[in-house]
């Protein structure tokens, strides 16, 4: 069961809701986003610190969403704090790798490759535009999520990872298929 913004009447609450999505459109988008991002931040952090790290980012994204509206009586379902959680450590450790998206024109579909700094940069930007109009989603937990993730994820990166990333920063490019709607 997921926790109330005003309540948390089960401590496991706070982590199961980390693995809970409000419909399919949510589980895809944030499978697709931890597919893009994710392997890369977990090739920096091994696979334990990983977990470690999802887990704290979606704690603290859920706790920051309670905080930020503790009247709400909307359930909290915190896959995506802790998705932003990865997004922000990876505009951290890769902010020049190189991110194909894919940009709709009417009726023209274009590939472009951009900075993930700027592509992360506009997903910030929406995040907060689309959280202006209130709602049912927990736009706080993607904005703690991300910055947390953006923050603490030195603290989780492996020091070969740390030795590999000196030597071509610029050289890096997302894994798999890095494609994205912008």
């Amino acid at each position: 069961m997921p926790c109330q913004v005003s309540r948390c009447e089960r401590p496991q609450s706070l982590l199961t809701s980390l693995f809970l999505h409000g419909g399919p459109e949510h589980l895809l988008g944030n499978l697709w986003f931890l597919w893009i991002f994710g392997d890369n931040v977990e090739d920096a952090m091994g696979h334990g610190r990983f977990l470690g790290f999802y887990l704290l980012t979606g704690v603290f994204a859920i706790a920051a969403q309670a905080g930020m509206t503790p009247t709400s009586d909307v359930p909290i379902v915190g896959a995506s704090g802790a998705i932003a959680g990865i997004l922000g450590a990876f505009f951290t450790l890769y902010p020049r790798a190189r991110v194909e998206v894919l940009l709709f024109l009417i009726v023209i579909i274009q590939v472009v490759i951009v900075p993930a700094f700027f592509l992360l940069g506009v997903w910030v930007a929406w995040q907060l535009i689309a959280g202006s109009g209130g709602g049912t989603v927990a736009i706080w937990a993607h904005i703690w999520g991300f910055l947390v993730g953006a923050v603490v994820c030195k603290l989780f990166v492996a020091r070969a990872a740390r030795a590999n990333r000196r030597i071509a920063p610029w050289n890096l490019t997302a894994q798999g298929s890095s494609s994205l709607p912008l």
